[in-house]
């Protein structure tokens, strides 16, 4: 029998401080709640009614969603997920989704300046044959607005970290081609590779001094994985795999049968559109970023509540899509609250929403590890299990 399981990673969307998030300096984080109270409240009728308000019973220290009440009968099986990994950044959240238990975590830089060690830098610009500039911790807007006309003059490469396992370069698109700044990343990529640094990430831009803007043609290069993720597990008892949005980037292209490397939420929402009207059978993964990328580093409570109700618009097209069988999953791989400090991810709980036209409304609980998704996508298409996780179908 044909089956379908959607997983929409909402990227960054947490409901509250994780029970070690002090240990992250993330003690308050709430990226769900902060957002509502910070515009007066959310209008959000399709996620009101699956059941999102319902997850703050199981996390009562947290507050509440304002404008969001509990549902009396949810639609959608309703819970949140603690993570076990080491780390709060795209690639820990999203391997764990997949499976993977990341202990320790990547290799985060120091707060410092220079942030990388000459291992990593001197061979980079031997190699490029470009001056590195920045070298140090930074927003990628801040980076661009600090470095990006001497960039120009001198044909440099921009290279900034965060508090996520991270090396980052941007590049003027008008001095380094993009065909080049990608090699960069590709010979960053081998030089960090024993340093288990999580990503590379090209970051071209253009524009002129004081008007510069980042294009949308960045790449990640993500750390190979270092076991099976779910999706090579399926991918090997037949289960097509198809990714939407930087999914294919953050598994380094691994277990995927075909992916569209979308841009914003808008494109990303499409595709998973069409998959839900066209596709017979197989895993569908899809990231939807904008979030993250352009309103939580950015702390932009005003710009991350009118995405998630364009979010709450698109499910309300997208769920009668579903057919009997079909299992959505909705959940996110960290927090990044936009009016926390600073401009980093927050370490947080994530809310899951299971949504199966003939079943929901019961309490899933804390999970303890988001490895639960990948175990529970395991039991839904009958495959042996994987190593960690319980599955809740």
């Amino acid at each position: 029998m044909n089956k379908r399981l959607f997983i929409i990673v909402m990227d960054s969307v947490g409901i509250g401080a994780a029970p070690d998030a002090e240990a992250y300096g993330d003690a308050g984080a709430a990226t769900l709640q902060h957002t509502a109270q910070a515009v007066g409240g959310l209008r959000l009728p399709h996620f009101e009614k699956l059941g999102l308000a319902n997850i703050l019973s199981l996390l009562p220290d947290q507050g509440p969603i304002t404008g969001v009440m509990p549902a009396d009968a949810p639609l959608a099986d309703w819970g949140a997920m603690r993570e076990r990994s080491e780390g709060k950044d795209t690639i820990t959240g999203h391997w764990e989704i997949a499976g993977l238990l990341l202990d320790p975590g990547f290799h985060v830089f120091p707060l410092q300046t220079p942030a990388f060690p000459e291992e990593i830098t001197a061979p980079l610009q031997s190699e490029c044959g470009r001056p590195l500039l920045g070298n140090c911790h930074g927003s990628g807007t801040k980076m661009i607005e600090d470095f990006g006309a001497e960039a120009m003059e001198k044909g440099g490469l921009i290279v900034y970290t965060s508090a996520d396992s991270v090396f980052q370069i941007a590049a003027h698109i008008d001095v380094v081609p993009l065909k080049e700044l990608y090699q960069a990343c590709e010979t960053a990529r081998r030089l960090c590779d024993p340093w288990r640094v999580g990503r590379v990430i090209a970051r071209p831009f253009t524009g002129e001094p004081g008007n510069f803007t980042r294009t949308s043609d960045r790449v990640d290069y993500a750390y190979a994985t270092e076991s099976p993720t779910i999706l090579q597990h399926l991918q090997g008892h037949d289960v097509p795999v198809y990714s939407v949005g930087k999914i294919e980037d953050i598994f380094a292209h691994r277990g995927i049968t075909q992916g569209w490397h979308t841009g914003g939420n808008p494109a990303s929402m499409a595709r998973t559109e069409t998959l839900m009207r066209e596709l017979d059978h197989g895993f569908v993964f899809a990231n939807f970023i904008d979030f993250d990328m352009l309103y939580g580093h950015r702390r932009d409570p005003k710009g991350y509540a009118n995405c998630l109700m364009e979010m709450d618009d698109w499910l309300g097209t997208a769920l009668p899509l579903l057919r009997d069988e079909d299992i959505l999953i909705l959940t996110a791989d960290h927090g990044n609250d936009p009016i926390f400090k600073g401009t980093d991810h927050t370490r947080e709980h994530v809310p899951l929403l299971v949504i199966r036209k003939k079943a929901g409304g019961k309490s899933l609980g804390v999970r303890d590890g988001f490895q639960d998704i990948a175990q529970s996508a395991a039991a839904f298409f009958g495959v042996p299990p994987m190593k960690r996780g319980t599955s809740f179908l």
